[in-house]
């Protein structure tokens, strides 16, 4: 008879008192004990899992979209690329779990939603920080955090410093001047699409070769907005599957608003020159 094998006799550690282990470096005890249900249905466990899963997601992409900004700022441009290749990739991620949630039928959902309360996704800081990095500077989308000032000065924080779209134009403007009210606008509020910028990129894309960096730069913006876009396409998709065009629970018009999202661009310019190329 076969013996069962044993790592221990292949030099695997298997005594953990007193040392490192994977439960303890994850904090696993925390993080699995943050499911806390709120009713007795079954399928409530899922959306806490969705949503808490796509929070974790969220702040790696808050922490490779800080590092990308600053290696540009920095002039490490190569660097930027990588973490903005991985940018797109965590929103494939975040993508990806819609597949998840809607297994989730309206009866399901229904079973469990008046738990909610007011409690929406709408409310997300996390999600609210990403659209300032990325350059949707919408000022009164501070108001659903007001209740927590240290979130609304997280958020201040971020409209005081450039976004991705204003650091990558600093990276045009050195190859191709800009006016002034494109560059030095006040930082808090959103890029108009200008057409100086446009003619810019433009350029940029007729004579790759010259401006290799900058077309590389524009591209990898360009993938990271389409899998953005995919995200909230999926994140409608999903919503009108599970409960229609109801209100959503923390008051907005559920998918009429998120349909309303779907028009908003950050990084506009390089979208427009597709059309004048």
């Amino acid at each position: 008879m076969t013996q069962p094998y044993d790592p221990s006799k292949d030099g695997a550690e298997m005594n953990f008192k007193d040392r490192m282990s994977y439960g303890d470096y994850l904090s696993l005890d925390s993080l699995l004990n943050a499911q806390n249900t709120w009713t007795d249905t079954h399928d409530e466990m899922l959306f806490i899992i969705q949503h808490q899963t796509s929070e974790l997601w969220m702040r790696l992409a808050i922490h490779e979209t800080n590092a990308a900004r600053a290696c540009l700022l920095d002039g490490k441009t190569r660097q930027a690329f990588k973490m903005l290749s991985r940018l797109s990739r965590i929103f494939e991620q975040l993508n990806s779990a819609w597949d998840v949630l809607r297994t989730m039928t309206p009866s399901d959902y229904t079973a469990f939603r008046d738990a909610l309360g007011q409690s929406s996704g709408f409310q997300s800081h996390q999600y609210r920080q990403i659209e300032f990095m990325l350059g949707n500077r919408n000022q009164a989308m501070l108001k659903p955090h007001s209740h927590r000032p240290e979130l609304v000065a997280l958020l201040e924080d971020e409209l005081a410093q450039p976004s991705m779209y204003d650091v990558a134009l600093r990276a045009l403007s050195q190859s191709f001047p800009l006016p002034d009210e494109v560059l030095n606008r006040p930082l808090s509020e959103t890029h108009q699409p200008h057409p100086a910028v446009q003619a810019a990129w433009s350029e940029v894309y007729r004579d790759t070769e010259t401006h290799w960096e900058l077309y590389e730069l524009a591209e990898k913006l360009v993938d990271l907005e389409d899998y953005f876009r995919r995200w909230r396409f999926n994140h409608v998709t999903t919503v009108e599957r599970v409960i229609g065009f109801k209100r959503g629970t923390g008051g907005t018009g559920g998918v009429s608003y998120l349909k309303r999202m779907l028009a908003v661009e950050l990084f506009p310019e390089l979208w427009h020159l597709r059309t004048e190329l």
